[in-house]
């Protein structure tokens, strides 16, 4: 069986179970292990002090920003690319993968170049104190810097998944957290780098990430080939990457603005508030990427499959995908409330700072609960071509509700609004849905 036939069989005939898992796992382990990066880098820093952790923090969502980048161009790309390759169209798949490659990276220069001029205003508009702000410079300089590999390993990620080489994606990915897992203590305490050595010790690991994904260019592994010969700007390779990556990149501003304003409504209540938050911040980030990624398999089913009007195998695959995102949600709820002290303990030994941690941990997993039901539908949207009311969903958890109650619930009730945030977007949010299931209902009969 070709490689077109058997894509096209996974997508047309294949058990839903096994087409959704098949689809799903790799870019699931993929993400998790992007999201890892941060949480490895939290909880070294974590010894060095408060200041230290809540600069990890702050710097957390520029980061963000420019893997967004990376997926724009990368996830853009990787669904055209597809496409191409299931056409047998490889010589304008070769193009599109090389001109996203190089245009992403160009683009992520200019970015970093205009976040470095401006380093220090962002920082504190993010949140960083007066304590905070010298140990984020010293971080960011490295990391932000440094990032630049970032664009390309998430790039190479999307691009390579887009072929079929899932296996050496999840195996690149998981050299590179597993080289950061012992530099960092290395770097950070034998080598007394400090929060500098943390950075240092990313970048490192980003970069024997690199080195893969470049020897798998060099050795001509995989359908695509890549070279600058293959260059080829035109109207329709970026609006075909541009269609698809936008709309991912909106979704990671708004994250990382969430992100954001979170340590900015924190900041008055002093360096543990900020520290506290971002623990948080990155806890939920693991397991909201678990389901993303998931999901993310599942859009190309749900869309060829609605495309093809075989609505039994579209509703069958939504079934699926809310049992297993809402038992996993469960799951991680139930783990997270019952161990919240342990987990935020892996962040820092302040006790204020931990008690904070503790109760917003909680009050979050409780609402995650209904995290999978939220994002299945804004998923299943976006795969159906219901670009509008997938942008809605997708975008209402951490954007449309977020935003404003950042604003007011702070105001009104103080340092509790802050932890309350996120759970009363979580509520609005999935009410939000609910209206929209309906008609989706009515539109897969």
């Amino acid at each position: 069986m070709t490689e077109k036939t058997n894509r096209i069989y996974l997508l047309e005939e294949a058990n839903v179970a096994s087409a959704l898992l098949k689809l799903g796992i790799p870019t699931m382990i993929g993400m998790l292990i992007s999201a890892m990066y941060n949480v490895i880098d939290a909880y070294f820093v974590g010894g060095l002090g408060m200041s230290q952790m809540g600069a990890v923090a702050v710097v957390f969502p520029i980061v963000q920003i420019i893997i967004g980048l990376g997926m724009m161009f990368g996830a853009g790309a990787s669904s055209y690319i597809s496409r191409l390759l299931g056409r047998g169209d490889h010589k304008q798949a070769d193009k599109t993968a090389s001109t996203a490659l190089f245009s992403g990276l160009l683009v992520g220069v200019m970015i970093i170049t205009g976040i470095m001029i401006f380093l220090d205003p962002i920082l504190t508009a993010l949140g960083s104190t007066e304590t905070i702000l010298p140990y984020a410079r010293a971080y960011a300089k490295i990391y932000v810097t440094g990032s630049i590999i970032n664009v390309f390993t998430v790039m190479m990620n999307n691009l390579l998944t887009a072929q079929g080489a899932t296996k050496f994606t999840m195996t690149a990915m998981l050299t590179g957290s597993i080289a950061n897992v012992i530099l960092d203590p290395v770097m950070i305490y034998g080598m007394h780098l400090g929060i500098e050595g943390a950075a240092i010790a990313t970048v490192i690991s980003l970069c024997i990430n690199m080195v893969m994904y470049m020897g798998f260019i060099r050795r001509k592994k995989g359908a695509l080939r890549f070279s600058f010969r293959n260059i080829a700007p035109s109207k329709t390779i970026y609006w075909e990457i541009l269609k698809i990556g936008i709309p991912v990149l909106l979704f990671q501003l708004l994250t990382s603005a969430a992100m954001g304003s979170i340590n900015t409504a924190a900041k008055p209540y002093g360096d543990y508030a900020v520290a506290a938050m971002g623990a948080v911040t990155r806890v939920m980030t693991v397991v909201t990427y678990a389901v993303f990624g998931f999901l993310k398999g599942f859009q190309p089913f749900a869309g060829y499959n609605y495309g093809a009007k075989k609505f039994n195998r579209v509703n069958k695959s939504i079934r699926l995908c809310l049992i297993w995102s809402t038992a996993f949600c469960a799951i991680t709820a139930m783990v997270l409330v019952v161990f919240a002290d342990p987990i935020v303990t892996l962040f820092g030994t302040d006790a204020k700072m931990l008690t904070l941690a503790a109760k917003a941990l909680r009050l979050n997993a409780v609402l995650f609960l209904t995290f999978g039901f939220q994002m299945v539908y804004a998923s299943l949207y976006l795969a159906i071509g219901k670009s509008l009311a997938g942008s809605i969903l997708s975008l209402s958890r951490q954007g449309i509700f977020f935003f404003p109650l950042v604003l007011i619930l702070p105001r009104v009730l103080g340092l509790t609004g802050v932890i309350w945030v996120q759970p009363v977007a979580d509520i609005l949010s999935t009410t939000l849905t609910v209206i929209f299931v309906i008609k989706v209902k009515w539109a897969c009969r």
